[in-house]
């Protein structure tokens, strides 16, 4: 009887399990339309009851679903504490929990179960390139953050000691000055908080341009990591075509 389970629940390549993933997946997306209606302003009463009705209904298949992948799992902890398995618990968890302590925001993590219902087969190369080339720019990326650690301290400790004169409610201390320095640091500049003294506009200038290689560097290791993980793959690939070829 488990191993039958098992081939319904975790194998989406029979005519039952597909049928399961499919209804899963449509449950899913119900589930985040309702909880996205729930956020309306001005709902009737009528509206709520129906709501809560999608709620309940899909929480209660949710739970027998969690409970039967326990049931079905070669490695039951193992299952429990990975990825899925933590999503699958916080997808019920806030309904069992509402009594105590509203945790209703975390019902949009719903959405990561698409993976697991899509399954992902066609991706599952593309990710593989995704986790070679977060190996390769592991190091580079950590030395990145590193550098821009230090560069938000330097500008904001820098329009500190311009502004605060200037502006002593704005820029009151260093810490107060992090978030211009952010915002000015990855170019989204909110506009919120501006230099108004000369030597702050200047020295504004010269951070918006380091800021630009702030934004663009992490996208260059990306890409090169990623042709570089494509490259190794295509040469794995033809590695092993000879021996396909031989094994014939």
């Amino acid at each position: 009887m488990r191993n039958k389970l098992r081939l319904i629940v975790e194998d989406n390549t029979s005519h039952l399990g597909r049928i399961f993933d499919y209804f899963i997946q449509t449950l899913i997306l119900l589930s985040l339309i309702a909880f996205s209606i729930e956020t309306l302003p001005n709902n009737s009463l009528e509206t709520k009851n129906i709501l809560s009705l999608i709620e309940i209904t899909c929480v209660s298949i949710f739970s027998v679903e969690y409970i039967l992948r326990i049931f079905v799992a070669k490695k039951p902890l193992q299952y429990i504490f990975s990825f899925y398995g933590i999503i699958d618990l916080l997808a019920i968890l806030p309904f069992y929990l509402r009594a105590a302590i509203d945790l209703r925001a975390l019902r949009a993590f719903r959405i990561f179960r698409i993976f697991r219902a899509l399954k992902l087969i066609r991706y599952n190369r593309a990710l593989r390139r995704f986790h070679i080339a977060a190996k390769i720019v592991k190091e580079e990326i950590v030395l990145f953050f590193i550098v821009t650690g230090i560069l938000i301290f330097l500008t904001a400790s820098g329009i500190y000691f311009f502004e605060n004169e200037a502006q002593p409610d704005v820029f009151s201390s260093i810490f107060s000055s992090f978030w211009w320095a952010i915002v000015t640091l990855t170019t989204v500049g909110y506009g919120d908080i501006v230099p108004i003294t000369l030597g702050g506009k200047i020295f504004t200038f010269f951070v918006l341009i380091i800021g630009i290689g702030v934004v663009t560097v992490p996208a260059g290791l990306v890409a090169t990591a990623l042709t570089k993980a494509r490259v190794l793959e295509e040469e794995e690939i033809n590695k092993k075509a000879p021996h396909k070829v031989q094994g014939r």
